[in-house]
């Protein structure tokens, strides 16, 4: 029970990385708010596991302040923010369109801006004084480039590094609030199914995707929610804008060796 009397508010909450580390931070006594723009899925996902529900456009200011205010009204406090929401684009630096480039940056970018703001917000208000811990889920693709992707690889390297100027600002500050981004490798997640769905031979690409890392398996949403409860909780007290690879040792290897 490392959450017992926080509460933690995650965007992308309805499925995937999201909604195993809400349940894993719910298991370790927070009290959960999950977002998400899928409302039946949110929902139920939230019913399940003892959560609370809103629906939320991350990318959206005004849906931030209203999110912000019945977390407020509801539980007077805000301890942990997961800035988890997230999609993919549609090409390469060639063939992405102008309109494609700008969704992708306004939910994976400027929607985990908005997150880092109104989470300082929140937390400088909290009873007992300024205190909490933000999460930005960034990825592998933010360390290294992807050339079938350049809006994701893009995005996820802008979060890499708007997480680092949140974290000294907070600390130069003496806010009390740390910042961490996560950099998941290949994970068997929903946002996968796309791509398996269409691919000419699913097999065959899921077998790809998991031999990418040396371990020779893709992760969990459960792998993620374990670094989750990590950075929430106080024995990460020590440990501000910091990139948390979780990869199987993707990123650790030389390819070809």
């Amino acid at each position: 029970m490392r959450m017992q009397g926080k509460v933690a508010l995650i965007t992308g909450g309805a499925s995937g990385m999201g909604a195993a580390s809400a349940r894993r931070l719910r298991q370790e006594g927070a009290e959960v708010v999950i977002t998400d723009v899928q409302t039946e899925l949110g929902r139920s996902v939230a019913e399940a596991a003892g959560l609370t529900f809103l629906r939320h456009d991350v990318s959206d200011a005004d849906s931030w302040s209203s999110v912000m205010q019945q977390v407020a009204a509801r539980f007077g406090r805000l301890d942990i923010v997961m800035n988890n929401a997230g999609i993919v684009g549609t090409g390469n630096i060639e063939t992405i369109t102008l309109p494609d480039w700008h969704r992708v940056m306004s939910v994976n970018l400027t929607g985990v801006m908005l997150g880092c703001q109104h989470a300082i917000a929140a937390m400088r208000r909290n009873p007992g004084g300024s205190g909490g811990s933000i999460i930005n889920v960034s990825s592998i693709a933010g360390l290294a480039g992807m050339a079938i992707d350049a809006a994701y690889s893009s995005s996820k390297g802008g979060v890499r590094l708007l997480t680092k100027s949140v974290a000294v600002h907070c600390a130069r500050n003496k806010l009390a609030i740390r910042c961490n981004s996560i950099h998941p490798g290949t994970i068997d997640t929903p946002i996968l199914s796309p791509a398996l769905d269409s691919a000419p031979d699913r097999a065959a690409l899921h077998s790809f995707l998991s031999n990418l890392s040396p371990m020779g398996h893709m992760g969990t949403g459960d792998d993620i929610a374990a670094m989750v409860v990590f950075l929430a909780s106080d024995e990460s007290a020590y440990v501000t804008g910091a990139e948390m690879l979780v990869d199987g040792g993707l990123m650790a290897q030389v390819s070809g060796m």
